[in-house]
């Protein structure tokens, strides 16, 4: 009799938890799905705007020089590229974060844009939506549990104004948290919060972002086999862009001038890059290049590299904006490319890039597997999971998002510090575990 009084009790306490979680999931999915769908409309405004002027790119300097001035007199905290300081605020500041950010961030997102920086539109969406939520949770006196797990919700509406694939943005929220765990206490609420920002979306005017590729490899294992090699060159493409945005950031904190002077600095370089190699598809976010280099079109193969560079220079000198969509031109651009080399589909390898690198740089797999069943279809999904598994174990505990916490290793022949943010890995030591494969050579 008492088991079943205490069973009802518990249930008790698990649907009222639900109700409450799925009443503030749905505030946030409609506080920042609208939000964050405005703010998307009026950063296209803009580009159709300036787009028409056919130099509109040099005044790239100047736009970096005033994203850098705002940033640095009004909200430091909305420097960088968005994401990072969402998954900040959950992993260090208990899920504080100041409103303040939310019109300098959408302020200078938009004067980096619309005149060419190299960004993406999910960071800021992340960083407001964070901030928003976070906001409300201060209103409500949250504890700081629950105001983490608010924020979450925050980065996957966010997330899915600008990436369109509920599913995989919802996973994405409770993953990019952590390397070796995923944040299962946030799931619900952040579906929820995905959902209903994803359909605010798509009432106001978003089109979901679906690619028919009907491309199928005629032999399995040697596609597997491919797809595999491929991964490889994607997990190290990976740690070197992660290495360059670092590197770009540091170089340019080197340079002793005033701080917004740099952007002006930035704005230069881009703009010789883009002249010497004849890349303008290196400008701005991307999407519409994107969009046809998935479609299955020819680019330099060179362009992954310019890409590479512009989005390094754009963010290490000061200019705002996200760097999953960069991400995801890169990925997109180098599988574009390897499939022109090695005469393969090039939609399918884009396809597959464009994940593939997502998942590295981020250390989401998992995510990043559902996000590429959800815009290619299960068939490219599939081999895409494969590149996926072993890129991100080739990239190693590099990550483009360095507060990210180290759960577990990503293998146990490797030691490293664990339940640390990444900037904090001090050493990594080849583990003195015996292992199965050991025991097996030296067995006599």
């Amino acid at each position: 009799m008492r088991s079943l009084k205490k069973l009802s009790v518990d249930e008790s306490i698990f649907i009222a938890s639900a109700l409450k979680w799925t009443f503030l999931s749905i505030l946030i999915g409609l506080l920042v799905g609208s939000f964050t769908t405005v703010f998307i409309k009026i950063i296209v405004i803009g580009v159709d705007f300036t787009s028409k002027f056919k130099f509109y790119y040099l005044f790239l300097p100047i736009a970096l020089f005033l994203s850098s001035f705002i940033i640095h007199k009004f909200a430091p905290d909305a420097k960088g590229h968005g994401t990072e300081k969402a998954i900040e605020s959950v992993n260090k500041n208990n899920g504080n974060m100041k409103i303040a950010v939310v019109p300098v961030k959408l302020l200078t997102t938009f004067i980096t844009i619309i005149f060419g920086g190299s960004v993406g539109l999910e960071g800021p969406a992340t960083q407001i939506g964070g901030a928003i939520s976070s906001f409300i949770g201060s209103i409500t006196k949250m504890n700081a549990m629950d105001k983490r797990r608010l924020v979450v919700c925050g980065i996957s509406a966010g997330f899915v104004s600008v990436f369109n694939a509920p599913v995989g943005a919802a996973i994405f929220a409770c993953e990019v948290l952590y390397i070796g765990k995923l944040s299962y206490i946030a799931l619900l609420p952040s579906l929820i919060s995905s959902f209903v920002s994803y359909y605010i979306g798509l009432y106001m005017g978003n089109k979901p972002l679906i690619f028919n590729i009907k491309y199928i490899p005629n032999n399995n294992i040697t596609a597997f086999l491919e797809v595999f090699v491929f991964g490889i060159a994607i997990g190290f493409l990976a740690i070197i862009f992660i290495k360059l945005v670092k590197y770009a950031e540091k170089g340019f904190k080197k340079i002793k001038i005033y701080t917004p002077l740099r952007g002006i600095i930035g704005g230069i370089l881009i703009i010789i890059i883009i002249h010497i190699f004849n890349s303008f598809e290196a400008l701005g976010i991307g999407d519409k290049t994107i969009n046809e280099i998935v479609s299955g079109g020819n680019f330099s193969n060179f362009l992954f590299v310019n890409k590479s560079l512009a989005t390094a220079l754009t963010l290490g000198s000061g200019g705002s904006g996200g760097i999953l969509t960069p991400m995801l031109f890169i990925g997109a651009s180098f599988g574009n490319a390897w499939a022109q080399i090695t005469d393969s589909n090039i939609a399918f390898y884009s396809a597959i890039g464009m994940v593939t690198f997502l998942a590295s740089c981020s250390n989401v797999p998992i995510s990043s597997i559902i996000i590429a069943m959800e815009l290619f279809g299960n068939q490219v999904g599939i081999y895409a999971a494969i590149a996926i598994g072993i890129s991100y174990i080739i990239v190693g505990h590099e990550s483009i998002y360095p507060t990210q916490i180290v759960v577990y290793s990503k293998t146990p022949s490797l030691s490293i510090d664990e339940n640390v943010e990444v900037n904090d890995i001090k050493e990594q030591k080849i583990s003195q575990k015996e292992h199965v494969i050991k025991r097996f050579f030296l067995r006599k």
